[in-house]
């Protein structure tokens, strides 16, 4: 069996709608290796994208405990947990979130600035992870300029221009069409295979679930099915 990079056990989550209590997640214990592609499936209000934000550090669960390439999020300071984002994992979100006054390269570009990689270093990632993602000759454009699945390429090339050991995807086909979508997955699915990154999606989408190798399937906020292909 692979080391994990993700363990989550006992996680439950509720947020306030007024005076009613939802429950979003609910006693969750899952295990991800590394080198996962892997889909978290479930109607709206399932608690897949809960699920995907307490991953990614955006939110922390009520009970339960989360640890990403051993770390205990329980145990880090607001500002380690900055660091584990910001060097660690991945961001795809289905609105993709490019800075609109950046271009392609220099919205790539970013998290590195954020990291201090010195400014040549960051080009040339840039524009090699560009190339990867098929945006040869669009460096320069700014996300206005782009289609649909030219920014999610880029957001997708952000994500992954790090090295970061897992990415994190909230429905990033959602706004694409059957074509672009397929073309994008097929692309996520080479970084993955290239650059061992553990890929987690969080989708209603039937192209993510077909071609994940693993599909966790959620309902009322507990894993209702996880089955590998």
């Amino acid at each position: 069996m692979s080391e994990a990079i993700v363990e989550c056990s006992g996680l439950s989550k509720h947020y306030r709608q007024g005076k009613i209590k939802v429950q979003a997640l609910q006693d969750i214990d899952l295990r991800v290796e590394e080198g996962g592609f892997i889909a978290l499936s479930g109607p709206s209000g399932s608690g897949k994208t809960t699920l995907l934000n307490l991953i990614g550090g955006l939110d922390t669960p009520d009970t339960g405990r989360i640890l990403v390439g051993g770390q205990d999020y329980s145990h880090l300071s607001p500002a380690k947990m900055a660091d584990l984002r910001l060097y660690r994992i991945g961001f795809v979100f289905q609105a993709y979130n490019l800075i609109p006054v950046l271009s392609a390269i220099e919205n790539v570009e970013y998290v590195m600035l954020l990291q201090g990689v010195p400014k040549m270093t960051r080009q040339e990632r840039a524009a090699a992870i560009l190339h990867e993602v098929d945006l040869d000759g669009l460096f320069d454009r700014r996300p206005a300029e782009l289609s649909g699945g030219q920014q999610q390429r880029v957001a997708v090339a952000r994500a992954i221009v790090t090295q970061p050991s897992i990415v994190l995807a909230d429905e990033p086909t959602a706004n694409l069409d059957s074509k672009t979508g397929e073309g994008l997955l097929g692309i996520m699915s080479r970084m993955n295979a290239k650059h061992k990154v553990t890929f987690i999606f969080s989708t209603h989408d039937r192209l993510v679930k077909d071609m994940a190798r693993r599909v966790v399937s959620l309902r009322d906020g507990r894993i209702a099915d996880d089955r590998s292909k």
